[in-house]
C-alpha cells in the first residue's frame, strides 16, 4: 500500500513523501493516527497543488519583505519625546514606539520584534537601527529623536 506522509515519521521518513508500507501497518497505525493518507491520484495531486501554493505564496512574502526593505532604507523616523533639564529623555525609545511611528508617518507596518538592536535610545540624536524582515532580508531604518520641554 502507498502512503503520502502528513507528518515525518521516525523509522519511515519525512512529512510529503510517498512510500510503500504493509497494509496493515499503512491503515492501522499511518492513517489511523493521522501520520499518513491513502495515496490516490487524487490526494497525490492535491498535495502537488497545496506545495505550488505555498512555494508562490512564500515567494510573494520574500517580495514583499525586498520592498519594504527598500522602503525602510529611504524612510527616517522622527519621534518626539519628553527631556529633561539635563538634555536627557524622560525614560528611553522602546521598540514599540519605533514601529508605531513608523506605521503613522510611512504606513510601513512592522513587528516590533523585527527590530533586533539590543540597544536602548536614551539620548536626543540620530539613530540608525537593524531590522530583522524574516528570510535573511536585513534593512536599516534611521530615526531621529527630538526632545521637547
Amino acid at each position: 500500500m502507498k502512503v503520502l506522509l502528513i507528518k515525518d515519521v521516525k523509522s519511515l521518513g519525512k512529512a510529503g513523501e510517498v512510500k510503500e508500507v504493509k497494509d496493515g501497518y499503512g491503515k492501522n497505525f499511518l492513517i489511523g493516527k493521522g501520520f499518513a493518507k491513502h495515496a490516490t491520484p487524487e490526494i497525490l495531486a492535491q498535495h502537488k497543488e497545496d506545495e505550488a501554493k505555498a512555494a508562490a505564496d512564500l515567494a510573494a512574502d520574500i517580495a514583499l519583505q525586498k520592498e519594504n526593505a527598500v522602503k525602510l532604507e529611504k524612510a527616517e523616523v522622527i519621534i518626539t519625546k519628553k527631556m529633561g533639564d539635563n538634555g536627557h529623555l524622560f525614560g528611553s525609545i522602546t521598540k514599540d514606539e519605533v514601529a508605531h511611528a513608523l506605521f503613522e508617518q510611512h504606513g510601513i507596518t512592522i513587528d516590533k520584534k523585527h527590530i533586533t538592536d539590543k540597544k536602548v535610545i536614551k539620548t536626543i540624536g540620530e539613530h540608525d537601527l537593524d531590522l530583522k524582515l524574516g528570510h535573511g532580508i536585513h534593512a536599516t531604518l534611521h530615526v531621529d529623536v527630538q526632545g521637547k520641554k
